[in-house]
């Protein structure tokens, strides 16, 4: 049965199911970020459940073509992250990563802001660039949440 399962499992398919799958996710924080469903399906370990499970697929996909201890290299030099990212299966890795920390990182915010009672319509900017460009959106999510909590707190 997992024989057949993995004939639509591949590298392409994965990255498109992953794209297109944490998009309800998103679309739930920016328009009912304490709705039930958004509490229930992002909130909780329900998505990156499923991106972890992506994870470890590749990860296993890795194993068996023998070159797992490949991956390790990025940390040797930038000329190394080249070679490792030439590699569509540790490329998706590296994706599902970045979806999965964005994901997480866009709930926190969409969660904190209703602790502070930012309006919705500078939380989903934040989520919406969050979304876009990770880190940068969660520095503009700060500097707006400096004005509501009206101190600067680096450490929750």
């Amino acid at each position: 049965m997992i024989n057949n399962l993995e004939v639509y499992l591949t590298v392409e398919n994965i990255f498109l199911f992953s794209n297109w799958g944490v998009l309800p996710f998103w679309l739930l924080l920016l328009f009912a970020p304490n709705g039930g469903i958004t509490r229930f399906m992002v909130h909780s370990i329900i998505a990156p459940f499923i991106l972890g499970i992506a994870y470890l697929f590749m990860v296993y996909q890795i194993y068996l073509d023998n070159n797992f201890l490949d991956g390790f290299g990025l940390y040797l030099g930038i000329e190394n992250l080249y070679t490792v990212f030439s590699d569509e299966k540790f490329l998706l890795i590296f994706w599902l990563h970045f979806l999965s920390i964005s994901l997480f990182v866009g709930s926190w915010i969409a969660r904190d802001s209703i602790r502070y009672s930012i309006p919705k319509f500078l939380t989903g900017l934040s989520l919406i660039i969050t979304y876009l460009t990770g880190p940068i959106g969660l520095i503009s999510y700060w500097l707006i949440r400096i004005f509501f909590a009206k101190k600067i707190s680096l450490n929750e």
